[in-house]
Order: structure tokens, then C-alpha cells, then sequence
């Protein structure tokens, strides 16, 4: 009887443990061992104190509960996929057209370039220095008053003696004023999407001059 009870108490500690594993494999794969575990269960128990309906019902509940997770997982994986999907199409309508994006990159393309920066108030002067691959201002532009929010700025490509520069990647920094103090102004880039690159959250942007960025960098859409 003690050989008896030994096997049934093994086996009730694998069937307890067998929706647990369903990680381990497929769903299929881990119905059909608990569906084994549980006859070799049954076939094995003590005959004088056999396995209580409750214990049954309990450890199909097990087993439903996580093959239902799984399942959802499952499905929501699939949703997920198929959204990325819709969102990388609806990007590609994007081409051709200019952006705002998170970031102080600006492209100088054929001569002429284009930036943009938030102000968290209005200024009575606001400053844009745009500075070269090397980190060297090559061009200071005076923007006078500007209020709140989100502005664009052009750039003709020229530095401070009005020598043109050559098309690229430059950077840019803003300094913003009011009644002498300091107002947050965050700069963005502004540059012409390219084309749009397949991946994981719906892909990115290719911009020209400034390379990817995430669409949920995108500010603004021009």
C-alpha cells in the first residue's frame, strides 16, 4: 500500500505541475502530457483513497486557464503584427513630403535648409546658431520676438561671411529670452522623407541627410 500511495502522490505532484509547463512546448503538446500524467494518475491511485473530483477539477482548471493565456497570447501577437503592418503602408504615403522631427539635425540640401524649435513661452529674442560636423558655428540667424510653440526657420546656406556651404548634416542650437531670462526652446529637425524602412513598431523614416528616425519621432507633417 505504501508503494500504492508513493506512486499517486507522484503522479499528483506531475499532473499539479503539468499546465505549468505548457512554456515548455505547444499547447497541443502540453494538453496531451497532462492528459497522460492524469490517466497514469488515476490508474495509480490508492484504492482506498481515491483522487477527490474536486482535485480532478482543479488541475483541468489549471490547465485550461494557462492554455487560454497562451491562446490569447497568442492572438495578440497576431493583432500586433497586423497593425505594424497597416502602419508601415500608411508610412509609406509619407514620401516626398517634409517633417518634424525630435532632434537638432538639420540637412542643407541644394543650398537650402530648413529647422524648427518649440519655445515653452513667448521671447523677445530668440537666437538659432547652426554649427558644422566639426562642432564650428558656421552661421548665426537673429530671429527678433517669437511666441510659444512650435516655429520653422530657413537657412541659405551661407555662413556668417556669406561664403555657401557645402550640402550636409549640420546641427543646431536655440537661445531664447524674455525680460532677460532664459526661455526653454527645444530645437527639431525638418527634413524631406525618402523613403521608409521596414521594422519592428511600424518601421522608420529614411530622411535625406539625416538618416532614420522612429515615426514616433514625427512632430509635424508639411
Amino acid at each position: 500500500m505504501t508503494t500504492v500511495s508513493s506512486a499517486t502522490a507522484a503522479a499528483t505532484a506531475s499532473a499539479g505541475s503539468a499546465a505549468a509547463s505548457i512554456a515548455g512546448g505547444t499547447v497541443d503538446q502540453a494538453q496531451d502530457r497532462f492528459l497522460t500524467l492524469l490517466v497514469s494518475q488515476l490508474k495509480n491511485q490508492d484504492p482506498l483513497n481515491p483522487l477527490d473530483n474536486a482535485q480532478i477539477t482543479s488541475q483541468l482548471a489549471q490547465l485550461s486557464t494557462v492554455t487560454g493565456i497562451n491562446k490569447l497570447n497568442d492572438t495578440m501577437a497576431a493583432m500586433s503584427a497586423s497593425a505594424d503592418a497597416r502602419q508601415y503602408l500608411q508610412a509609406a504615403g509619407l514620401v516626398g513630403h517634409d517633417v518634424v522631427v525630435d532632434g537638432n539635425a538639420l540637412a542643407l540640401n541644394g543650398g537650402e535648409g530648413q529647422g524648427a524649435f518649440d519655445l515653452a513661452a513667448d521671447a523677445e529674442h530668440v537666437t538659432v546658431s547652426i554649427a558644422d560636423a566639426t562642432g564650428r558655428t558656421v552661421r548665426t540667424i537673429d530671429l527678433g520676438a517669437q511666441t510659444a510653440g512650435l516655429t520653422g526657420f530657413h537657412w541659405d546656406g551661407r555662413d556668417d561671411t556669406g561664403a555657401v556651404q557645402n550640402d550636409g548634416k549640420y546641427t543646431i542650437s536655440v537661445t531664447a529670452t524674455s525680460s532677460g531670462n532664459a526661455i526653454t526652446a527645444t530645437p527639431h529637425a525638418v527634413a524631406r522623407v525618402a523613403g521608409v524602412v521596414p521594422g519592428a513598431n511600424g518601421g522608420q523614416l529614411q530622411l535625406d541627410n539625416l538618416g532614420k528616425v522612429d515615426l514616433s519621432a514625427i512632430q509635424l507633417i508639411n
